[in-house]
């Protein structure tokens, strides 16, 4: 198969479809690889390095476009690209569908099939695809928080910390999968005071083992979230319902009652963000102000850290690309795990969370794969 890596578009996404390793390992299987010149750049893979991986370097994204069988991306793609999608290509990479109606509309009429990475599973339950991005971000956000914090970037002036004699930061996560818990790692790696919220009971019991003590956890209800959210210096959404919207936990009139200056990080925010106020940010200006709280929305977090999050990817979604690349279509129809990944397969809405996000018919994915 002839497997395409265009250069990210997204503002300041610096990862890469596939790292040379990736390359290479492709390149054995006896695919083709062809990489668009500077795709790399943001992790320092010069395309004398892609050359040497066995990779082909194309001028312009549109020859990769026009020619490729499967599109290995990191971001959705952008309007610019999902016109140059056609019938019968795969499109491998992270979607995030539920809160991108005009994206969906595209990738439809574009005839591709569009399997996303956040919605591919494993046997036990897991979304292994995400995960390594979820790890990243959740550390990521506590950084950011962090940061948004101090004082002359309109935060409260705190250190999460704190110092001997002076209280720490108290930072409560929503949600208890993978962003909540390395986020939580991070916050109390720091000392800060940190509490996370959960709908699962067994998960919560995990945590408090996991931790030992060192972080609190609670049941998530209505009451909860309130208290928590109106004594926390930051709040860190890390809510996720896979393939769909996520639920809006803290409201705009609950900001009025938050501690002036305090932080929310929303990292929720590719499947539509986990606060009501929360709409989407870039690294070039990452946060804004409601009601005197601090709003960081980055969509694409892990961007920031390429070197990092492009390997940590690629060491996902490595085995899933070659089986794609192997089989084509095969692949998904035979995996059920790779099944669960397929959202669009020729103009067919074919993942039913986020067919229902936006309103959207939706088709099973056997049945659209069959027809």
């Amino acid at each position: 198969m002839r497997v395409g890596v265009p250069k990210e578009i997204k503002t300041h996404e610096y990862r890469v479809g596939l790292t040379p390793g990736a390359v290479r390992e492709y390149v054995h299987s006896r695919h083709e690889v062809v990489v668009e010149t500077g795709a790399g750049a943001g992790i320092n893979a010069s395309d004398e390095v892609y050359r040497a991986a066995g990779a082909h370097i194309a001028a312009t994204a549109g020859e990769i476009f026009a020619t490729a069988d499967m599109i290995v991306k990191v971001k959705e793609p952008q309007p610019g690209e999902w016109v140059q999608l056609r019938p019968g290509q795969i499109l491998f990479t992270y979607l995030h569908l539920a809160a991108d109606p005009e994206q969906a509309k595209g990738l439809i009429a574009s005839g591709c099939t569009a399997i996303a990475y956040e919605t591919v599973t494993d046997p036990r339950g897991g979304l292994p695809l995400l995960a390594p991005m979820s790890e990243v971000a959740g550390r990521l956000s506590i950084e950011a928080a962090g940061g948004a914090l101090q004082r002359h970037r309109g935060g409260r002036g705190l250190l999460l910390g704190g110092v001997p004699g002076v209280q720490p930061a108290h930072v409560v996560v929503l949600g208890g999968g993978v962003v909540g818990t390395h986020a939580a790692r991070m916050a109390a790696g720091l000392g800060a005071d940190v509490t996370v919220l959960d709908r699962s009971l067994p998960r919560l019991r995990e945590l408090d083992e996991l931790f030992g003590g060192r972080v609190r956890t609670r049941y998530s209800t209505l009451a909860a979230v309130e208290q928590e959210v109106f004594a926390a210096d930051a709040v860190i959404g890390a809510v996720l319902v896979p393939g769909a919207s996520a639920p809006k936990l803290v409201t705009k009139a609950m900001l009025k009652s938050m501690k002036p200056g305090s932080v929310i990080v929303d990292v929720a925010i590719d499947q539509g963000g986990c606060f009501e106020t929360s709409h989407a940010t870039t690294h070039a200006q990452p946060t804004y102000e409601v009601e005197g709280i601090i709003h960081y929305c980055v969509a694409n977090m892990p961007g920031a850290v390429p070197l990092t999050s492009s390997e940590a990817l690629n060491n996902a979604t490595l085995p899933f690309g070659l089986a794609l690349a192997a089989r084509g279509l095969a692949a998904v129809a035979a995996d059920p795990h790779l099944r669960a990944g397929l959202n669009i397969h020729r103009g067919r809405f074919t993942h039913k969370a986020a067919a229902e996000s936006l309103g959207l018919p939706y088709a099973p994915a056997e049945q659209a794969i069959a027809a």
